[in-house]
């Protein structure tokens, strides 16, 4: 019977589940029998709900996979997360607070359980297998309808007790000269949002704003460039405060390609002085990325630490 592990990634809609195959030291990752499902919100008690759900599926995976032995389970959710004590601190979307989810699973399952944050697991998964393998001080950014980062330094990830990474509430200059949080400006929602208080014209998303931009429309230009400085600033201010030597940009708004990429890279490239430029990668593992992370976090607690450098099959 082959070893897998079980991996959750919990999110406010749904939550993502698949069996991960593979040595990770190896670079030999596969995500079998991939599924959605609806995330059981419960309010204050959306913690407990979100387990015995996972508890239910796990069950499922076992009696439709006799031929695999799961060894591990991991779990990635949002908001702020104590990983070393395995509880979920805080999350305004979930309804939890200071949930003991590592000490709740185990207990139920009987099984060791590698607990994250979603868009750390995902970061640690880019690091040991994706974009940034080989690489040592990094950025990762995951755009969407909000922003999240990951950051390593000298090949580790800061976790700061699961408030590090919280790269889209720093304050950045705002339009006006004020000081605003990053996302406000940056992020896909905020994009498409301001183009509809500007112009009272609503968008599909931020897609949309970004081709307007592109054909000369002054609002959508001007919103575009907002955000365009608003990401730099941030990017800048890791790069003179720790060193950042790459980037990594994912969520939906890094699926602009050069639009976003080259004067992204020329507005951080005038806010430094002597410092060196990052480089700038798109990252390599998708959606599955926090799945994959949660599994290699739930492998290490048998496994030993992960060997960096090592990119996926």
């Amino acid at each position: 019977m082959l070893d897998a592990v079980l991996a959750f990634d919990v999110g406010g809609t749904d939550m993502k589940v698949g069996m991960i195959l593979g040595d990770p030291s190896h670079g030999e990752v596969e995500v079998r029998d991939l599924q959605r499902h609806p995330t059981p919100l419960d309010g204050a008690r959306s913690g407990e709900s979100v387990c015995a759900r996972i508890v239910e599926l796990t069950a499922e995976y076992r009696a439709a996979h006799p031929e695999l032995t799961i060894g591990a389970v991991g779990v990635t959710v949002p908001g702020i997360v104590d990983e070393d004590a395995g509880i979920g601190i805080y999350s305004s979307n979930l309804g939890w607070r200071d949930f003991p989810f590592t000490a709740t699973l185990e207990q139920a399952l009987g099984l060791p359980v590698g607990f994250g944050h979603d868009v750390s697991m995902a970061g640690e998964a880019e690091f040991h297998l994706g974009a940034a393998a080989g690489e040592k001080d990094v950025l990762i950014l995951v755009i969407g309808t909000g922003i999240a980062g990951a950051i390593l330094c000298d090949g580790k990830r800061i976790a700061g007790g699961g408030y590090a990474g919280e790269i889209g509430h720093a304050m950045v200059p705002g339009p006006d000269g004020s000081l605003v949080i990053m996302e406000s400006l940056g992020s896909a929602g905020a994009i498409a949002r301001r183009y509809g208080e500007v112009t009272g014209e609503a968008v599909p998303g931020a897609r949309e704003v970004i081709a307007l931009a592109a054909a000369g429309d002054v609002a959508a230009k001007t919103i575009w460039h907002d955000a365009i400085h608003a990401l730099a600033f941030s990017i800048a201010q890791c790069v003179s405060i720790l060193g950042t030597e790459t980037v990594v940009l994912g969520g939906g708004l890094s699926m602009a390609g050069p639009a976003l990429f080259e004067p992204l890279a020329a507005r951080v490239d005038e806010l430094l002085t002597f410092h060196r430029r990052p480089g700038y990668v798109h990252a390599a593992l998708g959606e599955n990325a926090g799945l994959i992370g949660s599994a290699l976090k739930a492998r290490s607690l048998s496994a030993g630490s992960l060997a960096p450098g090592k990119k996926q099959a």
